[in-house]
């Protein structure tokens, strides 16, 4: 295995590239507190499994023969062929980011309803400030993730066909079908968040509306001081007894974007 990764280096590097781009950018792996030589080794089995299944006689790296000769030599334009490696991973990883960020966006809508939005602390999956909602919601889906083995489905499933229909000539060429690719990933954010924190924003408004009524009715109570728990309170037993019914609205969340990873590589493919 090591002479033939030796012999075929560049094409080796070409895999390893797209490897670890996406390995980059993917939630949790993305993450510092993930030893950079964990994410590398990653990478470079992910690397060997994929290697053996390229070749430049055949296939999307069919095209790329001009620039690499059977005695391993390759041009400057080697160094492009790179780049745009490691942007089909890294188009691959965000869009993943993008499913898990509706998670957290949707905690940012009902935590300022709850009172929650000055708790805002450093989430190590986003790696970015978050509400204690948007952590809780971002970390139900990544056990669920973890637990359907969509990492799996990722590395052994998705990778391994975005090499056998996507290289950087067909993403040049179909730079808007990744743009518009791209650009319903994030509607498909905003959607999802908002179904759901659908459920506990309505419940929450009403509370404030009621609040609001009883406090013009009898003004001596003291609403302020009472609101708040009500409102917490509220809003955790939605959380509780929506559960079941969240979990599985993620899994069809990712079963979702994967099928639309899918029908990018389809699209795609086509012009390879």
């Amino acid at each position: 295995m090591l002479n033939d990764i030796v012999a075929g280096a560049p094409v080796f590097l070409l895999v390893a590239a797209r490897c670890f781009a996406l390995i980059m950018t993917l939630p949790l792996f993305s993450s510092k507190t993930v030893p950079k030589m964990a994410k590398i080794a990653l990478a470079g089995g992910l690397a060997c499994f994929i290697f053996p299944r390229m070749s430049l006689a055949s296939g999307a790296y069919s095209s790329y023969s001009t620039y690499i000769s059977s005695s391993g030599n390759f041009s400057l334009e080697y160094v492009f062929l790179l780049l745009g490696e490691a942007l089909i991973g890294i188009v691959m990883g965000f869009f993943i980011q993008i499913i898990f960020a509706a998670f957290s966006t949707a905690g940012q809508f009902f935590a300022f309803q709850m009172g929650f939005s000055a708790s805002e602390v450093y989430d190590a999956l986003s790696q970015v400030e978050n509400p204690l909602m948007g952590q809780f919601l971002n970390f139900v889906a990544m056990l669920i993730f973890l637990q359907n083995r969509w990492f799996a489905t990722l590395f052994a499933g998705a990778l391994e066909t975005s090499f056998k229909s996507l290289n950087v000539f067909s993403i040049i060429e179909s730079g808007n079908t990744i743009a518009l690719f791209m650009t319903r990933g994030l509607t498909l954010l905003f959607r999802d968040a908002l179904v759901i924190a659908l459920p506990i924003m309505a419940t929450l408004f009403l509370i404030n509306v009621t609040m609001g009524i009883l406090s013009k009715a009898a003004p001596q109570m003291n609403l302020l001081s009472e609101g708040f728990p009500i409102l917490i309170l509220t809003a955790f037993y939605i959380i509780v007894t929506l559960v079941p019914q969240l979990c599985e609205f993620f899994v069809s969340c990712f079963a979702e974007g994967f099928r639309e990873l899918e029908k990018l590589f389809l699209k795609l493919g086509g012009s390879v």
